[in-house]
């Protein structure tokens, strides 16, 4: 017989081995009653089942798992069983001669859940196989030894506020390692374990709702939820665990804007311009976003028409402005009501509304220092032309509104009227003429009037003043132009020479309206027929005019219909010409005829004596200064030398005082007496000139001549210094030191004969210098 294998059922510590016993199966031959073929027994492979080990045991010893055993070993110990595959030998091991089976550790199904290995009986002498090679399986049975993580967790959720009751937030997702095909290691169940009653968790799914309606995000904006998975279908002794969900409540606009106080009190001066900001005003609004946006306005018209009120650019603030100039004296105060208005409105929160809210405000306009107002924004005012200077042309009149009884002075500003045609009286602004006008040189005069306040001379304003100069008939008509025509000598009578225009500066009207007439009479060369628009035609009358040399010079008489009616008359040249047949000019008799002018005998002679008058005395002229210049000439050959000299000349040092008489330097009260006879006075130009010395003939000796010249200047009294040394030398009578000019001091006494230290502190340092005694000698 076939080994048989059996498999042993082994209970150790309450641990259970399970195996199945698998044979090799024998197909039998042999006869049989009846008709039919023999039965033949063939052998079959090996069968195994698996084997069950439970995870996490750790017991002191190697637990037995299992038995093979063949048939053949019939415990003669020949027999050899072998075990190979995952695991085989480190973490199940075989008894060779009993085929019992171990595992030598504990065992975790989390890391690995079965293992495969293959089985055999071989002869222990050989290795000749005595069973073919079988495999078979251990799996790892789970035990509950792994509690629910969620591995997404922490969770982050946001729900609106206001939802109602059971709308879903987030699912969350715990996962078990243990089997969940065996047993209840893996059934997991949710609850909430912090939340309540705010949100509930579905036990079987984990989905995350809100359990109560009306959550409030301006009372609770988040909200922490703790969320527990149990195992083991939520019984006792499973394993547990758990996770947060954050729940943050989103805005929606479920709250209207609200003015925190009803009356709001703002103040302005009355100067400040459009646009000014007044105020500003805040409804409150706790919703966020654009669910807080809010619009204001104005509801009462008289705060409308005076102020304006807009939305800062973070649409939440009412910025209140002034939109039109204010005025103190006319109104103190404003008051009126401000709306606030959500923007967006969300149709589902109605029934929370109105979205809006009103508030009164007060202005109050405060009174500032105007400048005087005029009672018109802008004057025109007319003058006639010509009036005598004095002529009252009209009045402008300001009013101080802060003080009404307060005097106005009124001036012209002098750039508006340069050429000083007006005056205005100071004090009630009368403006008069201050020249004659004339309207054709200018219609309009634009003064500019200041009016200022006489107490405060900062508060002034301007006013523009337009005065229209008013025309008279003063100008009589005259022609548009000079006119200078020709006719040709064949022309027909009646023939249209030229079309005469008059011109009358005065205004259109009777003024302006001219009329023309020429000369009357048959002996008329020329008719002018007066057209009765301001011009006239120049016609050839019946009887032709008789050819002549000269241009003819037809008068015309022009007046006007104004009152007074003024005339003048006016020429106009017509020249006789000959033309060609196709009525161009050829030439004009006065041209042809004309010779050329000659001057006449009395007016040559006036020229040629003017012309031989003026060459006469530019040849007196060129000759003088020629006899001038040889004069100049000798003179310096002549003082060649005495010039080199002059300029080079440094002074004689010592010797110029033997050689100058310095009297004059030294003081008049210790000089010597003077020679008998009128004194000579060194101070002024004499008046007669000491004769000068001929140089000696000879050969020229320079120090000869500067000998020479050196005497004349010592006996000539004319030459400098005369009138001006003795001022620096000698300064008066009446001092206590007497003159300090060492010109007139002895040779023996170098200082003052009465001692220095006398003088006082400012003559300290002379003193020193020249008053000090020099110690004896020893």
């Amino acid at each position: 017989m076939w080994g048989l294998v059996r498999l042993l059922l082994a209970w150790l510590g309450g641990w259970g081995c399970i195996g199945y016993l698998a044979a090799p199966a024998r197909a039998w031959a042999g006869s049989r009653k009846g008709p039919g073929p023999a039965l033949l027994r063939t052998r079959r492979s090996w069968v195994w089942n698996q084997f069950f080990v439970i995870e996490e045991y750790a017991g002191p010893e190697p637990v037995l798992i299992g038995k093979l055993h063949s048939d053949v070993d019939r415990g003669e110990g020949r027999t050899k069983y072998l075990l190979t595959g995952e695991g085989a030998g480190t973490v199940f091991v075989i008894d060779e001669a009993t085929g019992n089976i171990h595992v030598t550790k504990s065992l975790d199904r989390e890391e690995k859940a079965q293992y495969v290995l293959l089985a055999q009986a071989v002869d222990r002498a050989s290795n000749r196989p005595l069973e073919p090679p079988s495999e078979f399986i251990i799996k790892v049975q789970d035990i509950n030894d792994n509690p629910p993580i969620f591995p997404l967790g922490p969770y982050h959720a946001t729900v609106p506020e206001m939802s109602n009751v059971g709308t879903s937030v987030i699912q969350v997702t715990a996962h078990d390692a243990d089997d969940p095909s065996y047993g209840n290691s893996a059934k997991l169940v949710y609850t909430v374990l912090d939340g309540l009653p705010f949100f509930s968790v579905d036990p079987q799914t984990g989905v995350v709702r809100t359990a109560i309606p009306n959550m409030d995000r301006e009372t609770q904006e988040e909200f922490l939820v703790v969320i527990q998975a149990k195992d083991m279908g939520g019984h006792m002794g499973g394993l547990s665990g758990s996770t947060t969900v954050t729940v943050t409540l989103s805005d929606v606009n479920d709250n209207p804007p609200k003015f925190p106080q009803s009356l709001y009190q703002f103040s302005v001066v009355e100067t400040a311009g459009p646009g000014t900001l007044v105020g500003r005003l805040q409804a409150q609004d706790p919703d966020l976003g654009d669910n807080a946006l809010m619009a204001y306005s104005i509801l009462d018209g008289e705060g409308s028409e005076a102020f304006s009120i807009s939305t800062d650019a973070q649409g939440r603030d009412g910025l209140l402005t002034v939109r039109k100039p204010l005025d103190f004296e006319s109104r103190h105060s404003y008051t009126f009501r401000v709306e606030a208005t959500n923007t967006l409105i969300d149709p589902a929160y109605l029934r929370r509304g109105p979205f809006k809210d009103v508030a009164s405000v007060r202005i109050a306009v405060q009174d500032a220092p105007e400048p005087p107002a005029f009672t018109q924004a802008a004057y025109h005012l007319a003058v006639p032309e010509n009036k005598a200077p004095g002529t009252l042309v009209g009045q402008v009149s300001a009013t101080d509104l802060d003080s009404p009884a307060s005097p106005i002075r009124y001036s012209i500003l002098p750039h508006s009227d340069a050429e000083r045609c007006f005056s205005i009286e100071p004090e009630d602004g009368t403006i008069r003429t201050a020249v004659s006008l004339d309207r054709e040189a200018h219609v309009w005069h634009n003064l500019t009037v200041l009016a200022t306040e006489l107490d405060s001379s900062a508060q002034a304003s301007r006013v523009q003043v337009a005065i229209q100069t008013l025309d008279e008939n003063d100008n009589a008509p005259q022609l548009a132009e000079p006119y200078d025509t020709f006719v040709c000598d064949s022309a027909a009578p009646g023939q249209l020479i030229q079309v005469i225009r008059a011109l009358d500066r005065d205004e259109a009207g009777n003024s302006s309206r001219v009329s023309l007439q020429g000369p009357l009479g048959p002996d008329a060369n020329f008719t002018v027929r007066d057209n009765r628009d301001g011009s006239a035609s120049l016609l050839l009358p019946s009887r032709p005019a008789p050819p002549r040399q000269t241009p003819y010079l037809v008068p015309i008489e022009l007046w006007d219909w104004g009152t007074p009616a003024l005339s003048s008359t006016a020429t106009v040249t017509v020249s006789m010409c000959r033309c060609r047949p196709d009525g161009s000019v050829a030439s004009c008799r006065p041209e042809a005829q004309l010779s050329p002018a000659g001057l006449s005998t009395g007016a040559l002679l006036a020229i040629v004596t003017c012309v031989g008058t003026l060459l006469a005395l530019v040849v007196l002229f060129v000759a003088l200064r020629h006899q001038k210049q040889e004069a100049l000439m000798v003179l310096e050959e002549e003082d060649v030398r005495e010039n080199i000299i002059t300029y080079d000349d440094e002074g004689g040092g010592e010797e110029d005082t033997e050689a100058f008489d310095i009297s004059a330097l030294q003081n008049p009260d210790g000089a010597a007496l003077a020679a008998p006879g009128p004194p000579a006075r060194r101070d002024v130009l004499p008046r007669s000139r000491a004769p000068r010395q001929p140089r000696p003939p000879g050969p020229a000796d320079v120090a000869q001549l500067l000998a020479l010249r050196l005497s004349e200047a010592d006996e000539d009294p004319s030459v400098p210094p005369y009138d001006s040394v003795q001022v620096y030398g000698y300064e008066g009578r009446g001092s206590s030191c007497g003159s300090l000019s060492s010109l007139g001091s002895e040779a023996g006494a170098p200082g003052p004969t009465e001692p220095l230290d006398d003088w006082g502190p400012l003559f300290r340092t002379l003193a020193e210098l020249y008053g000090a005694k020099e110690p004896p000698a020893p």
